[in-house]
């Protein structure tokens, strides 16, 4: 039965993943449209076209790492696949979680009213950081995954070798110091940028709420584009923030080994961490009016073909 679960959040995760690389696939193509027609690599567009390349690879991976475990088993567990798997997705991951942080960030220096001094310097300096501040996450991303390499595969020899009354207490402090150093890697690649997404995040909201009050008390009684454009900017952050903290809860609980293989927990957290990009990217195009025009072409001519 728990089989029959798995396969069946399986499929969910697979659909999930599809729906993510079509939105984020949407994303990079108008992204990379709008820089090749203006000659301008504008900063939106440069961290827009890092986090949908970053989810579309992620998104990829994470499904042929699905079908490779699942239908290739035992090839799959040996030791250089293994590590190869885990190494690159710890990469990518890492990556795409700090890409969506500093799309928070950006967010915030542009559209939040504070009047602090940092805030004001990174406010005026942002566009000719972010190019450094990309590249400078990518390689914190491939720092932080290649030690990962060089454990994972023992932390997953612990788990799965046989283990005899002699040599049983001693396993079990490996492994859970391996368990110990798993964690601290991974926190070191992922809990940083959840701290400067949901930091952003939450500045960016109350700022925006702030704002929000203000032009409501100050409204006529007619509707105010601007006032349902700053309360649709808070839900698209909101719904941000979290899609977010969903995803890291899954993929901590995933690293942590609590669950067996192929559980209805381990389905269950990775059907969640396939949404979580795929509802990302749906918010992004739905808050976006450039997003949203690729779309509605291809809806409209395949309506007119349709009819035809």
């Amino acid at each position: 039965m728990s089989t029959l679960f798995y396969l069946f959040f399986l499929t969910i995760g697979t659909i999930e993943s599809i729906a993510g690389l079509l939105g984020h696939g949407t994303i990079l193509a108008v992204s990379s449209t709008s820089c090749i027609r203006s000659k301008i690599l504008s900063t939106y567009d440069m961290i827009m076209i890092f986090l949908s390349l970053s989810r579309c690879f992620l998104q990829s991976w994470m499904i042929l790492d699905l079908f490779v475990s699942l239908f290739c088993e035992p090839s799959y567990y040996e030791e250089n696949l293994f590590v190869i798997f885990k190494t690159v997705f710890m990469f990518l991951n890492n990556s795409s979680l700090w890409f969506a942080a500093w799309l928070s960030v950006f967010y915030c220096t542009k559209v939040a009213s504070f009047t602090q001094s940092f805030f004001i310097w990174l406010k005026q300096r942002i566009s000719s950081l972010m190019p450094w501040i990309l590249i400078s996450s990518s390689l914190f991303s491939f720092a932080t995954s290649i030690p990962f390499a060089w454990d994972v595969y023992n932390v997953h020899n612990n788990f799965t070798a046989p283990l005899t009354m002699t040599n049983f207490s001693g396993r079990r402090v490996t492994m859970k110091a391996s368990l110990v150093l798993m964690i601290l890697l991974y926190h070191a690649g992922a809990a940083l940028p959840l701290i400067v997404f949901a930091v952003s995040s939450i500045l960016l909201i109350r700022s925006l709420w702030i704002h929000t009050k203000q032009m409501q008390n100050n409204a006529t009684g007619f509707r105010d584009p601007s006032l349902e454009a700053h309360i649709g900017a808070i839900k698209s952050v909101f719904s941000f923030l979290i899609l977010y903290v969903a995803y890291f809860i899954s993929l901590v609980l995933i690293l942590s080994n609590i669950f067996l293989p192929l559980s209805t927990g381990q389905a269950i957290c990775i059907a969640v961490m396939t949404a979580c990009p795929a509802g990302h990217s749906m918010v992004l195009i739905w808050s976006n009016p450039k997003f949203r025009e690729l779309p509605a072409r291809i809806l409209h001519h395949a309506n007119c073909h349709v009819r035809t």
